[in-house]
């Protein structure tokens, strides 16, 4: 992993600009490697110069021991070695200073033309050299080797060090780069790790609300149904017995019909095969006999409603406009409003006249629950139903979840209003 900034300060154990004390050691003896060279050819440099030998000693030490700096300033290093060219000394300074100059991080030009005086310098002090010695007869070679010697030289002692740094400095800037990479990729992977379990989790909690709210609108109904009919059981069965046989024999199909619903969403929870299949099977509305139907759709609507007539509700249907079919889930959630709707007239206004209107648009479909003030009769006779009060927000999210518009409230008459717009597609 890279570390950058405060991270990359913390993580350096060496010394002063070092980032590794065995970079420090290293650079160390680098340093005291190039001032014995120096010193020692600072011998007879002192001797051709005319100076004390002691001093060519101290001036070789001192200007060896520059390399000391070679990564912190590698452009002095570079330049205190071109300075040196004329007296023959500082060779593994200039080797060593070129190829830290090519690897560090400064511009090309300023590499190029640093490498190039040292070039030329090196050229012109080897071709001096090497005529000098030609002259003394030191050297019994043609005119050709001057030229050949001093080229050869420079450029063995200035091409292979910078060629070596230029390559080093690519590929520690291309290993750094794809150590940034890795970085990059890993936090992505670990942001989209975090947001994926937010989804999942938010996915979660959003299947967990459309069961709840499935199971409430399939089975709230039908228990409440029951829970009216066995009420009215018990205040004919002895007054109609007759009544009270038909009653019993409602709640006895309504308590199946619940049980085999109930039983079909628990199986699925207890399969392990995930609670997405929960709605499509809590979704579809059990028929007659226990048979599965195709789920709720508006031409079981008369049904619905004669269920609530049978169970001593005044209702009334009335549909507007062309019967046609919608889209699955628009006749689900239409069919659950008006069913919901009808539950929540058991449960709060027992015996209270009530109107169910179903309006066939150009493009949308539109119902309307309206229940009259409940008489005392009626409200005497409520059986006591329970309320757990997610009934309107349950059908505000069903029919805003599909771009519709929800609307509720008491009438000036004193009773209540569901109102309800769908778009068709």
């Amino acid at each position: 992993m890279t570390t950058t900034g405060e991270e990359g300060a913390a993580a350096r154990g060496g010394p002063w600009w070092w980032a590794r004390r065995r970079s420090a050691v290293f650079d160390c003896g680098l340093a005291a490697v190039s001032a014995a060279e120096c010193a020692v050819e600072g011998i007879p440099f002192a001797r051709d110069a005319g100076i004390p030998v002691a001093a060519g000693v101290v001036f070789g030490l001192l200007t060896g021991s520059v390399l000391l700096v070679r990564r912190q300033w590698p452009v002095a290093v570079v330049l205190v070695s071109i300075a040196i060219t004329p007296a023959q000394m500082g060779f593994l300074m200039g080797i060593v200073g070129l190829y830290t100059l090519a690897a560090s991080e400064l511009p090309r030009r300023i590499i190029g033309s640093l490498a190039g005086m040292q070039l030329v310098g090196t050229l012109i002090v080897t071709l001096v050299r090497v005529r000098q010695d030609m002259v003394r007869g030191d050297l019994d070679l043609g005119d050709w080797f001057v030229p050949f010697a001093s080229i050869t030289t420079s450029l063995g002692l200035t091409a292979p060090p910078v060629l070596l740094g230029l390559y080093v400095g690519a590929r520690r800037r291309l290993m750094e780069s794809l150590r940034e990479r890795a970085d990059s990729l890993e936090r992505e992977l670990q942001l989209l790790a975090e947001r994926a379990e937010e989804r999942a989790e938010w996915a979660r909690s959003e299947e967990r609300t459309r069961i709840a709210r499935e199971m409430h609108d399939v089975v709230a109904h039908r228990v409440s149904l029951m829970v009216v009919h066995a009420a009215a059981l018990q205040a004919v069965a002895r007054k109609d017995p007759e009544k009270a046989v038909r009653n019993a024999a409602l709640v006895g199909d309504m308590g199946r019909q619940a049980l085999t619903e109930l039983r079909e969403m628990l199986g699925v929870l207890r399969s392990g095969e995930g609670a997405r299949r929960v709605v499509a099977v809590v979704a579809p509305v059990v028929s007659r006999g226990g048979e599965e139907g195709e789920g709720p759709c508006l031409s079981e609507l008369e049904e619905l409603v004669g269920q609530s007539a049978a169970a001593g509700m005044v209702v009334e249907l009335s549909v507007e406009g062309e019967v046609r079919a919608y889209a699955p889930e628009v006749e689900q959630t239409a069919f659950r409003v008006v069913q919901e709707a009808l539950t929540n007239v058991h449960k709060h206004a027992a015996g209270a006249k009530t109107h169910v209107r179903l309006a066939h648009r150009v493009a949308e479909i539109a119902m309307q629950v309206e229940n009259e003030p409940p008489s005392e009769v009626g409200s005497a006779s409520s059986a006591g139903l329970p309320s757990g009060g997610n009934g309107l927000v349950g059908m505000r999210e069903r029919v805003v979840g599909l771009g519709g518009v929800f609307v509720s409230g008491p009438t000036e008459a004193g009773g209540f209003r569901v109102s309800a717009v769908i778009p068709a597609a």
